[in-house]
């Protein structure tokens, strides 16, 4: 059993190779093209009608002993939040380039990752029946751009005509030779029998440690072809039998998977994707996947042939669609948390597994046309959030708007079509802002005493807030004694704390930070004679989540917070004449360039710039110019500090915010 991704730059041909790789293995009977909108895996109508993925899809299919489970992803960078989720279950990749474009931008990010998690990675060189296809060149920017442990497994004859083809090396001295420099450059072992006793690197030890290398992402074959007419397809497939390591799991062991897709049945139904990593999962098994939530499974489906095949159990390394967990969302462990990282796989942080791609960085305004909408665009909008986690909704009481954060302008386009088309909800969106964030610059305390003035709750808290390590998120510490509180006071502080953190001192997201609690203390349950609770004499859950807020930023306010802005950077290929020209765009957009030559410029710009480059880079370099843009990091903003509308009551001002919570001042 293999668990396998293709993943490319949009329009690389990830979707036709699917197509060609299930023709390939007998699934279908005919190929199906991209452009006439009857593939396999692009099933949503706007899929068809754009000629791009938006949607992972499973689809499965047989290559000798071995039943793959394929994911298609899409490749288009907007869409980065779908292949987020497909790496965590993934057993090895295929990672797709054109021969004709080469290596892009995506491309470059995509195989970062891959590389960083681990996970086995095969390339394939697409499009070799196209004019303009290269070989040796693609080659060479793989090598540089991609992967210095990448390996030509074939030549290719008739580059660039329909009757392309690519043969393999099967043992020739010459590739004998390059394979040896590769994996020596990777294993010591292979280097010190290269040089004492070279006539032990036989051809047999030599594919064997290929097999090994590629299984721990050391080296990277590269196989040429074209998903179009078939040319070195069957070749591919015998790589991936042989080169990617199979599904492991112990299918008696304790149920363990993780949901990585959700989405609705025709009757509105949750449908959950889940790749199980341990255990055999029945249905009417009763499963637990997150603090308070659980539920039965009703009916198990597993991908078998193409089709989907309702079974009676999956077992652990299989990819399987259940139904009956209503409340399960998007990153969810079913059954057993994992016992640690998997191979190849980063391993999970405090809230979760840790992300793989930058946050979203924009976020625009969704307005309904016709203002009764906006309780049913609401609704829409939290069920297109549960498929899709980095959609992050802000619902704004005060104005009646909804914002949602995005990667880039087709993700507006599909979400407006999607929901015209799945809600019959017609939307508009204001300008795209960029989000940023907050960070504390020094440390800032506050407390408010039960029964003193001015506080009007029956609680007390007291709360530090200081810096904390870059990337650390928000971290909550005690001063406290443990036994000084009740557990649920204590959890609700918690929370309160992350939840009021979500708005700081300019609105946005308070990020890395240590909040301590140095202060606490309650009113024990009160009843009277007859039994009745006495709320005016206890404390309860709701004066802390009321109380929490108030502390926490006025802490904030005498810390003082820095708002820092989402920083990309760029590679700039342009023709040498029109750098002259391009420099005082590139600084009247704040970009700072680090490396220049006479062709090449490198540097940093702000996330906010980046569409405008875009948009001009053509005008400015005769259509030749070639941007690669991708998240580094945040930094202080540079001007007037941008402010974003409160979606709460505003704790920063006390009468306003006890007016809502508690009608009084």
């Amino acid at each position: 059993m293999l668990n396998l991704g293709i993943l490319a730059h949009v329009d690389a041909g990830k979707t036709s190779l699917t197509e060609r790789l299930l023709h390939a293995a007998g699934v279908i009977d005919e190929v199906g093209s991209v452009d006439e909108g009857n593939t396999q895996t692009d099933s949503l109508a706007l899929e068809r009608q754009r000629g791009i993925t938006i949607k992972s899809a499973v689809v499965s299919f047989a290559i000798g002993g071995t039943t793959v489970n394929l994911i298609d992803t899409p490749g288009h960078p907007d869409f980065i939040a779908e292949v987020e989720r497909v790496l965590s279950v993934l057993d090895g990749a295929v990672l797709v380039v054109s021969a004709v474009e080469g290596v892009q931008a995506q491309t470059r990010v995509l195989m970062r990752t891959l590389r960083r998690l681990g996970l086995p990675t095969l390339i394939f060189v697409n499009k070799i029946d196209r004019r303009g296809a290269r070989y040796d060149g693609v080659l060479r920017e793989i090598t540089a751009r991609l992967s210095p442990g990448a390996i030509a497994m074939g030549a290719t004859t008739g580059l660039g005509t329909p009757a392309a083809a690519f043969t393999p090396f099967d043992g020739q001295a010459d590739f004998a030779t390059s394979l040896v420099d590769v994996l020596a450059a990777q294993e010591d072992e292979v280097l010190a029998a290269y040089v004492h006793d070279e006539d032990s690197l036989t051809w047999s030890r030599l594919r064997a440690e290929l097999v090994a290398q590629t299984g721990r992402a050391l080296a990277h074959p590269v196989f040429f072809g074209s998903a179009i007419t078939g040319a070195g397809v069957r070749e591919l497939m015998a790589g991936i039998e042989e080169l990617l390591p199979a599904a492991q799991g112990d299918p008696e062991g304790p149920v363990s998977g993780t949901v990585f897709k959700v989405e609705r049945g025709p009757a509105g139904e949750k449908v959950a994707y889940a790749r199980m990593f341990g255990g055999t999962l029945r249905t009417r098994d009763r499963l637990s996947f997150g603090p308070g939530r659980a539920g039965k499974v009703t009916a198990i489906s597993v991908f078998d042939g193409g089709t989907s095949a309702r079974r009676q159990e999956v077992p652990a390394g299989r990819i399987a669609r259940l139904w009956g967990l209503a409340d399960v969302r998007i990153g969810d462990t079913v059954g057993h948390p994992h016992a640690g990282p998997r191979p190849g796989r980063a391993a999970p942080g405090p809230s979760g597994p840790e992300p793989h791609f930058a946050p979203p960085t924009l976020e625009t305004v969704v307005v309904p046309r016709r203002p009764a909408d906006r309780g049913a665009l609401h609704l829409a909008l939290t069920q297109l959030a549960e498929q899709d986690p980095l959609i992050d909704l802000r619902q704004d009481d005060l104005r009646q708007e909804v914002s949602v954060s995005l990667y880039g302008e087709v993700q507006k386009e599909v979400i407006q079509a999607t929901l015209a088309t799945d809600f019959g909800l017609d939307v508009t969106f204001r300008e795209t802002t960029t989000i940023c964030v907050e960070r504390p610059r020094g440390t800032g305390a506050a407390v408010e005493l039960i029964a003193v003035a001015p506080n009007p709750f029956l609680a007390t808290v007291g709360l530090r807030v200081e810096p904390g390590p870059v990337g650390g998120g928000v971290r909550f510490r005690l001063e406290v004694e443990l036994g000084s509180l009740p557990y649920a006071f204590m959890r609700t502080i918690e929370e309160t704390v992350h939840e009021t953190l979500k708005q700081g001192l300019h609105g946005w997201e308070v990020v890395d930070c240590v909040v301590t609690l140095t202060h606490s203390g309650y009113y024990a349950r009160q009843s009277h004679a007859h039994g009745s609770f006495d709320k005016s004499m206890s404390s309860t859950a709701g004066d802390f989540r009321n109380l929490v807020p108030l502390v926490l930023m006025t802490a904030l306010r005498r810390a003082g917070t820095t708002v820092y802005e989402p920083l990309h950077r760029f590679r700039l290929e342009l023709p040498p004449d029109t750098l002259g020209p391009l420099l005082p765009v590139l600084a009247g957009l704040g970009a700072i360039p680090r490396t220049r030559l006479s062709s090449v410029v490198e540097g940093e710009i702000p996330a906010a710039r980046v569409h405008g480059l875009e948009q001009r880079l053509p005008g400015l370099t005769r259509g030749e110019g070639v941007l690669e843009c991708d998240f580094d990091r945040y930094e202080p903003v540079r001007g007037p500090v941008p402010e974003r509308p409160r979606t709460d009551h505003n704790p920063l001002d006390r009468k306003e915010y006890l007016l809502h919570v508690v009608r009084r001042v």
